[in-house]
């Protein structure tokens, strides 16, 4: 028991290095018995966006034509909470509010003016709600961990990103299609099931079978199309699975959480190699004549991520650097456009070339082809023992070739964290030129400039 209780303390001080401040030890943690084995812990965090917006050509805010509008919006407001209940048991529940803006995000139903108005009072929605039994416990000296759990879960395999933490992001969010079900079969990036992860030696896996949310969000295509478009559509959907194993060849990482450290600022040295997957069949539909075809998803991903100190160690330097590559089967000619936080509807009145993507800040985010993601970022010197302030610029280059678009799109961010207590207190600045196809094929782009302010304890 005592070994397990220092493996378990190991775990809660590298989580805390990650964070890049020691200031906060275990954070919000009540042990429930007198050695702290069995215990009870709170993280909580907001992520507050204010921005400055290029929309879409056609767009339409508050029923004013507009080609640009600044506002300020809730990305996420979260409380997760776990409870060791034992060595081997633990049960976690996470709730929150993503999305909320002035316009939007709102209470379901809540149209108009007053009282509910269409962004006021979100509703409380749970993120995660698991269950986990550790078979096998992670020991010093054993090589192999197992653990196995059921409910409303994040290991979802596919890629490190798709198992993000949003706490530590290098750039200012994800750029979404690391989620590629997101509130379609899944609810924001979770689905319902059973999962099994571990270690052995360097080697870290996870594993789940799910059962996909029921989908019938798009109509099939009218029966006079030529040529086959899959939508979401699956109707009773069969179970799906999912798994991510990587190779760690330096420090180990924590998998005590699924939630996956965007920069770790110098605490850690990590290089990672690491390849996954997602399948379900039957998942989306087309129709052509009136012959109706099921299509399954197949999504596969591989990954390299490299965290580590660099120059002298007065210095207090570090680099952080990600790339994957995403191959996306979703049936033909799938194409989903998204738009964080979107407040733009389409303007009946405008007469110009309109944005495929539809209105707003929406851009192609996910759909059947290939996608490739870079980001890299570096930790700027500094001497002092506790600076008062850490800047870490960064940028990021997205790639996709969809098969439902005649070209590639490409798309731009680069931006800085100033970091006042680490990732507990840190303010970021990001730029982003998205890229557009108008409706007479023209490619074009749009930029939005973020401030993020973000508190996480």
């Amino acid at each position: 028991m005592r070994i397990i209780f220092i493996t378990f303390c190991l775990f809660i001080s590298s989580f805390s290095l990650a964070q890049g401040s020691m200031d906060y030890g275990s954070g919000l943690k009540i042990n429930l018995n007198e050695d702290g084995s069995k215990n009870l812990r709170f993280i909580l965090w907001n992520q507050i966006w204010m921005r400055s917006t290029e929309m879409n050509p056609g767009t339409m805010v508050s029923d004013e034509p507009t080609s640009s509008t600044t506002d300020i919006g809730n990305r996420r407001l979260r409380i997760l909470a776990y409870a060791q209940i034992t060595p081997r048991y633990m049960i976690l529940t996470h709730v929150g509010i993503n999305n909320q803006s002035f316009i939007n995000g709102g209470i379901a139903g809540g149209g108009g003016t007053g009282g509910n108005g269409a962004g006021k009072k979100p509703g409380l929605f749970f993120h995660d709600a698991w269950n986990e039994y550790a078979v096998i416990l992670p020991q010093a000296e054993k090589k192999f961990s197992l653990t196995v759990g059921a409910g409303l879960h994040y290991y979802m395999g596919l890629s490190r990103m798709t198992m993000g933490s949003t706490l530590n992001f290098l750039a200012i969010d994800a750029p979404i299609f690391n989620w590629p079900l997101i509130e379609n079969s899944d609810q924001f990036a979770r689905q319902v099931g059973l999962f099994a992860k571990g270690k052995y030696d360097k080697i870290e896996y996870r594993f789940s079978v799910n059962k996909p949310y029921a989908t019938n969000l798009q109509p099939l295509d009218a029966a006079t199309n030529l040529e086959a478009r899959a939508v979401d559509n699956n109707g009773n959907p069969q179970w799906s699975t999912a798994g991510y194993v990587e190779y760690q060849f330096l420090d180990s990482e924590s998998n005590f959480l699924p939630f996956k450290v965007g920069t770790y600022l110098g605490t850690k040295k990590v290089f990672n190699i690491g390849a996954g997957f997602y399948s379900a069949p039957n998942s989306t539909r087309s129709s052509v004549n009136n012959i109706v075809e099921n299509h399954n998803i197949n999504l596969f991903a591989g990954d390299v991520f490299l965290d580590m100190p660099i120059g002298l160690k007065e210095n207090k330097m570090a680099i952080t650097a990600y790339g994957a590559f995403y191959s996306y089967d979703f049936g033909p000619n799938y194409l989903r456009n998204i738009g964080i936080m979107n407040i733009g509807v389409n303007d009946p009145s405008f007469a110009g070339n309109r944005a495929l993507a539809g209105p707003g800040n929406a851009q192609p985010t996910i759909g059947t082809g290939q996608i490739f993601y870079t980001q890299a970022g570096i930790l700027l010197p500094h001497q002092a023992e506790k600076p008062k302030l850490r800047i870490q610029p960064f940028a990021a280059y997205t790639y996709k070739d969809f098969e439902a678009l005649d070209t590639g799109l490409s798309n731009f961010d680069i931006g800085a964290n100033f970091f006042i207590d680490g990732h507990h207190a840190k303010i970021t600045t990001q730029y982003s030129s998205r890229p557009l196809v108008l409706s007479n094929n023209d490619k074009t782009s749009k930029g939005e400039f973020i401030l993020q302010l973000q508190i996480f304890l």
